[in-house]
Formats: C-alpha cells, structure tokens, sequence
C-alpha cells in the first residue's frame, strides 16, 4: 500500500539513490592530472551496482506491503549496502590530492538514513497487526 509513512521513506530513499548516480560526490584533483574529476557513482563499478541494488531494493519493497518480514529484511539488506556504498565513496575521496565535498554529497548520506525510518516505520506496523491479533 502507497499511503504508508514506509512507503513514502522508502521512494525517497530510491529516488535519493538515483540522485546519486548522476551528482557528483566529490570533486577534486588526482594526482598528476590537474584537471578537475567528479567522483560519482558511474565513475565507479562497484559503487554503481550497489547503488543500482538499492535503487531496485527500495522500490521492490514498497510493493511488499503484505508480507512485513520480508520487507524489513530487504530495507535491512538495502540499508546494510548504502553504508558500504559511503564506506566506498570515503575509500575513493583518498585517492584525490585535493578537493571538497559536493553539495549533492547528501543525497548519498540521506540513503541509510531513510532506509532507517522506514525501518522503524514497518517495525510498528509489525507491532501494530502483533497487537491487533492479541485482541482477536
């Protein structure tokens, strides 16, 4: 169902995700080349098929309303990998003499944490039908 506050977390987080793609993480200066690089997610392999991962993740699993299991365990398994895309990003920022963080660096940050509050909000849900079924 699309009128869940989960539902809502998680599209932001897909579509932060594809943000992510095409907006530059960092810029800066590689050694011995004096031109400016965008550090991206289509500059590197890894990077990109995670973040392709989660993109899909996320929206796989608005449409799993119904079976809230397996819907926090891929939020989970979405949200264990944007912490390894990030993890990756710092790991690549090294390589540059120098630089700075882009702006649109916070769509890459704002992945985990909407994947938590979406999380939490199928957390409650759980709680919420665990209770309901108490009373019947």
């Amino acid at each position: 169902m699309l009128l869940r506050v989960q539902s809502f977390w998680l599209l932001l987080a897909s579509v932060s995700g594809f943000f992510t793609l095409n907006f530059s993480f960092y810029s800066g200066t590689l050694p011995g080349d004096p031109s400016i690089h965008f550090l991206n997610a289509k500059e590197n392999i890894p990077i990109l098929i995670l973040t392709v991962i989660i993109i899909l993740g996320s929206l796989i699993t608005i449409f799993l309303f119904k079976n809230r299991k397996l819907q926090l365990r891929l939020t989970l398994f979405c949200l264990f990998f944007s912490l390894i895309v990030i993890a990756l990003y710092f790991l690549q920022v090294k390589n540059y003499t120098q630089g700075s963080y882009s702006l649109s660096a916070i769509f890459a940050i704002a992945v985990p944490v909407l994947l938590i509050l979406a999380a939490r909000g199928i957390r409650r849900d759980e709680k919420l039908v665990r209770s309901l079924d108490r009373i019947r």
